[in-house]
């Protein structure tokens, strides 16, 4: 199935990769939170490692198992773990691989959540550098003697600035630093985020890649890049293992086993049904996206238009060689005066609620809401404004979303 294309392999991946008993085309969801054998040597093999197999369904289950199948062969990478939440996935990875003492530079862009879990980072004593990741220099200015890892978004949610991934992929490389990319925004379809060095790439699959706003979900996948014989953190009884198994064994055992944030049964059965429509909802929400930016762009009550596809943009160009297409999130500010509230309050179609990723187009004032615990400096920095509104674009007909955006602009 490796020469076939990326819905090909998605919509088959679930039979083939993991083929189901009993002709089943998708993997059955298993309830079970543990597993019975027969004889006891085997269940002791499967806790000390020696063979592989399920316990316990907080670290595994083949429900799980087959999910992390598919999204292992999407990243193309060697392996790949599953999350209840993105930040489950994202705050499991981080506080497994470091410790007190490192330090890892993160984007000055990243989500709220992120940042947030930035400063609890550092009251572990992990040290934290927050940079403008669309300049390598920033990134290569910042390196100390103790930095293990560089986090960055591929497209900033919500003022859409985009990294230099390849060049801070290069600078990973060269420095033997752990590269970690978040790929929410522009999922596989979009964006092979293992052709600019990733070490790991970290994921919210609740947002497109599961695609409907009805489950929670994230993950982690390992893309065999980098040599963990270089990192530190390991601990001594992994080393043991396969070096490309080592990180993930770590995640694993440290996070999914101590931490508890595991993905349910129901949960990965539908990221896994979403999944199979992954790149036939991406090119539809990126199409009625650039229609829209272009619209609001031209239009006189719009002071600014946040869109990485539109050639004003700072990171057009970039933009153009790293993805596909240029993604669903679009921002944007009104001219001095008008009111963002009143706005979304016209909106008619577009949903007010927080959310990103989903089928229908969603609307949200950032500052006031999920930006706002930040406080004004640190949304400065990101660039956010008071009144800027974030929009992600659903699959509607396009020309229903302008019409619903040019009726409440009128009346504003």
């Amino acid at each position: 199935m490796n020469n076939k294309g990326f819905t090909t392999r998605l919509v088959h991946a679930d039979r083939v990769l993991n083929q189901p008993e009993n002709g089943a085309v998708h993997q059955p969801r298993t309830n079970s939170v543990l597993f019975e054998y027969k004889q006891v040597e085997d269940l002791v093999d499967i806790f000390q490692g020696r063979v592989a197999g399920h316990a316990y369904s907080r670290q595994s289950s083949p429900s799980i198992d087959a999910l992390q199948n598919m999204l292992a062969q999407m990243e193309e990478g060697i392996g790949a773990l599953t999350f209840a939440t993105g930040m489950a996935a994202i705050t499991t990875t981080l506080l497994t691989l470091l410790q007190s003492g490192d330090h890892i530079i993160i984007s000055q862009f990243v989500f709220g959540n992120t940042n947030s879990f930035a400063n609890t980072l550092q009251r572990f004593g992990i040290e934290v550098t927050m940079v403008d990741v669309t300049e390598v220099e920033n990134v290569a200015n910042a390196i100390q003697p103790n930095t293990k890892a560089v986090f960055v978004e591929t497209i900033a949610n919500p003022a859409t600035q985009i990294a230099d991934l390849q060049g801070i992929g290069e600078l990973c490389q060269q420095r033997s630093l752990v590269y970690i990319v978040d790929n929410t925004m522009t999922p596989a379809f979009l964006f092979k985020a293992k052709n600019v060095g990733a070490s790991l790439i970290v994921s919210s699959l609740t947002k497109y890649v599961a695609g409907h706003g009805h489950v929670l979900g994230g993950a982690v996948v390992d893309t065999g890049l980098f040599d963990w014989t270089s990192f530190t953190g390991i601990l001594p009884e992994l080393r043991k293992l396969p070096v490309q198994a080592q990180a993930l064994t770590q995640i694993k055992k440290k996070g999914l086993r101590d931490m508890g944030g595991c993905l349910t049964a129901d949960s990965a059965h539908a990221i896994s049904v979403g999944m199979e429509t992954l790149a036939l909802r991406m090119e539809r929400t990126c199409n009625n996206a650039i229609e829209l930016a272009a619209f609001l762009n031209g239009h006189d009550k719009v002071e600014h238009v946040y869109y990485p596809g539109l050639a004003s943009h700072p990171q057009h160009q970039r933009a153009r060689e790293q993805f596909k297409m240029f993604g669903g999130i679009l921002s944007l500010d009104l001219k001095p005066g008008l009111d963002c509230f009143k706005f979304i309050n016209h909106l008619e179609l577009v949903l007010n609620a927080t959310h990103l990723g989903d089928t229908r187009t969603l609307a949200i004032p950032v500052a006031h809401t999920i930006f706002y615990e930040m406080g004004a400096e640190t949304r400065a920095r990101m660039g956010i404004g008071d009144n800027m509104i974030r929009f992600s674009i659903g699959i509607e007909d396009c020309v229903d979303i302008i019409a619903d955006f040019a009726q409440a602009l009128e009346q504003i």
